[in-house]
């Protein structure tokens, strides 16, 4: 006990995000038992407009905006990366989901050269390539090609980088809760929009943005409600951590999320991974924790 009070707040706060994270898939796991991804996204994100919305009544934002397609752009991203994750999250085993969106990292060290002009360290470039060769290890293409899975899970981590990257560039315009205030209200309209649509579209490829609502009985409603609090609160203390400490060692405790999803998706069912996923694993925690250390 005395160890954990004598850790640093930062990495206190992000402990504390990754488990629960960790625990909101859990809850996300358990509703697409009786919903859709597509609805589980809408509820994630309903609770957190919700929260915010009051944060915001209660204190009011000020902003000096500019970059209103920008905030659309970084509200889309968030959310069609959800999207994928929830749908992963809901036929493939937890850890290997989480770790899909833990890639997130290294492919925003990328976007950030790419767009913003960020210069990449050689140690940031082998970490990159590492990270890449994770991904291989993980998804372990056949003659054939990526899986559904693995294509959702790549596009996981892509959306999220692309996400991150542009809230570089909107921190300077906007107060941090509008920049979340868009990705839920998208992620809460979005879906709305896409309920409507699945009425006519009959696409099985697509089925990971199209569903039907199905209204929460029993003891869904204590999934959907864990997931929607645990999403936001994890979100939060997420962003305490980076506050209180260099974004490089609260990048690497973040990593925890993998361990903690796999010990939650193990008591859900989910198989031990495999000996070259776990390598596959351990080569994205190491090209994150690279890249984090190289800011």
């Amino acid at each position: 006990m005395k160890r954990i009070k004598n850790l640093n707040n930062g990495v206190k706060y992000m402990l504390a995000a990754s488990f629960m994270f960790a625990i909101m898939g859990a809850f996300a796991k358990l509703a697409s038992e009786h919903m859709s991804s597509l609805e589980v996204v809408f509820f994630r994100n309903v609770f957190g407009v919700i929260l915010i919305g009051y944060a915001v009544y209660k204190n009011p934002m000020t902003n000096k905006g500019g970059k209103p397609f920008l905030l659309l752009f970084r509200g889309l991203m968030g959310f069609t990366a959800l999207l994928a994750y929830f749908y992963n999250i809901a036929n493939i085993p937890l850890g290997d989901a989480v770790t899909f969106s833990k890639t997130a990292p290294i492919f925003t060290a990328i976007f950030a050269w790419l767009f913003l002009k960020e210069k990449l360290s050689a140690s940031a470039w082998l970490a990159v390539f590492i990270g890449f060769g994770g991904i291989i290890l993980i998804t372990q293409p056949s003659a054939i090609g990526f899986t559904k899975y693995d294509v959702l899970g790549i596009f996981s981590g892509i959306g999220a980088a692309l996400a991150y990257t542009s809230v570089r560039e909107l921190r300077s315009f906007y107060d941090t809760r509008a920049i979340v205030l868009s990705f839920t209200l998208v992620g809460t309209i979005g879906p709305i929009i896409l309920f409507i649509l699945s009425e006519y579209i009959q696409i099985p490829e697509l089925d990971f943005m199209l569903g039907k609502f199905v209204m929460p009985s029993g003891i869904v409603w204590l999934y959907v409600i864990g997931l929607g609090i645990l999403g936001t609160l994890s979100q939060y203390y997420m962003t305490k951590a980076y506050g209180e400490t260099k974004a490089g060692i609260v990048g690497a405790v973040s990593y925890t999320n993998i361990v903690f999803a796999i010990l939650v998706g193990l008591l859900l069912g989910d198989a031990l991974p495999s000996l070259i996923t776990c390598i596959g694993i351990v080569l994205i925690v190491i090209a994150g924790i690279m890249v984090a250390r190289a800011k």
